[in-house]
């Protein structure tokens, strides 16, 4: 997990937010800080994934009811309620507790929550080892239907080939960290407990060295650019979440990547229908006609329009809508029926001899 902080300061909404206002946070969070235009930014990078993670959580009923849990333990930083054991429950405070968020599954219920939230198995393994990459990329609207290939690029923390990591110059010496006093982790808190995180100044190795790396500047890592194909499935749709396994910083981990599909100006969907508008001018729309229509594919069919067709009026074509998981939705068009804003002197009288015999109001 890339942070404890509070998810709801993350996005900026309040604890009672709905769904759409979560993901109209997210989305204009994500568009500010997205890596592709931060290119030189490491903390946006940070902020970006901060933002998708805080997303992700609160945007699942499930694991955002499972989160709320959690933060009123305290377990989040800014949640407002105290520490663990501490604040807002009135409990006797006892002597402090060391635990290390890695090692939440000793605590039982609480760890068991943890994991179902964040998707971590057993109680052994340091939840830095797990860190997954998210991003977010728009895609165009029949790439998402009927499926495709996207390519995109990302910023990946690797392992520093001047000191493989260790964050010393070539030659350095190593001594135990002044901060940490070699244990790699510190303590922080409030209440019975104290929290355990690495320490910023060893970057949780436990030691310094006497030079830092030219290189990495002592941080053990480089930002490169990763380029990958990204599969997109026919039907996707808007806000799903593609996983890329193996596929992380280093060389572990995931890449999770939100899908966000932008409007095409023709089509529209419902389902795994979609529905096109087609304007029609009114001796069309009154005699009847014949017009060519595009389907999402490219191809195009000849569709009747029969006499005395209404504005807005739906006509089926079968099966040439979105498919997916061996189904596969239809297309409507939706005439829309154009009216002339000017008429000529003869147009005019001409109309208003058909609306007089027609019996028409005018």
């Amino acid at each position: 997990m890339a942070s404890q902080r509070d998810y709801y300061q993350i996005l900026g909404v309040s604890e009672t937010a709905t769904t759409d206002e979560i993901k109209k946070a997210f989305r204009r969070l994500a568009k500010q800080y997205h890596p592709d235009r931060n290119p030189n930014n490491p903390q946006a990078a940070e902020r970006f994934k901060e933002i998708n993670e805080a997303h992700d959580v609160l945007s699942d009923a499930e694991k955002r009811k499972k989160y709320d849990q959690l933060r009123r333990y305290g377990a989040f930083a800014g949640a407002g309620r105290g520490g663990f054991g501490g604040g807002g429950g009135g409990s006797a405070q006892g002597p402090d507790v060391d635990f290390d968020l890695s090692d939440l599954g000793s605590f039982g219920g609480l760890g068991d929550l943890f994991s179902s939230i964040f998707g971590r198995r057993g109680t052994g393994a340091r939840l830095d080892d797990e860190d997954e990459i998210e991003t977010a990329i728009a895609i165009p609207f029949r790439v998402a239907a009927l499926g495709g290939k996207v390519p995109v690029t990302l910023t990946l923390p690797e392992v520093c080939p001047t000191c493989g990591g260790s964050g010393g110059a070539p030659g350095a010496t190593f001594s135990t960290c002044p901060e940490c006093r070699g244990r790699g982790t510190i303590s922080f808190g409030q209440g019975g407990f104290t929290v355990q995180r690495p320490c910023p100044v060893c970057r949780g190795r436990g030691k310094v060295p006497s030079q830092r790396c030219p290189t990495c500047q002592g941080s053990g890592e480089v930002r490169q650019e990763k380029h990958l194909t990204i599969t997109i499935p026919a039907g996707t749709e808007d806000g799903t979440r593609l996983r890329l396994k193996g596929q992380g910083a280093k060389g572990r981990g995931d890449i999770v990547v939100a899908i966000q599909v932008e409007p095409d100006r023709f089509f529209r969907r419902e389902g795994l229908d979609v529905i096109g508008v087609v304007p029609i001018n009114l001796a069309q729309a009154l005699l009847g006609s014949k017009i060519k229509v595009r389907t999402l594919d490219g191809k195009r069919v000849v569709l009747k329009v029969p006499p005395g067709t209404q504005h807005g009026q739906k006509f089926r074509i079968p099966g040439q809508g979105i498919e997916r998981n061996g189904r596969r939705g239809d297309q409507y068009v939706e005439v829309h029926v154009q009216i002339p804003e000017k008429l000529t002197p003869e147009q005019e009288t001409a109309l208003r001899e058909f609306a007089e015999k027609s019996g028409m109001r005018h």
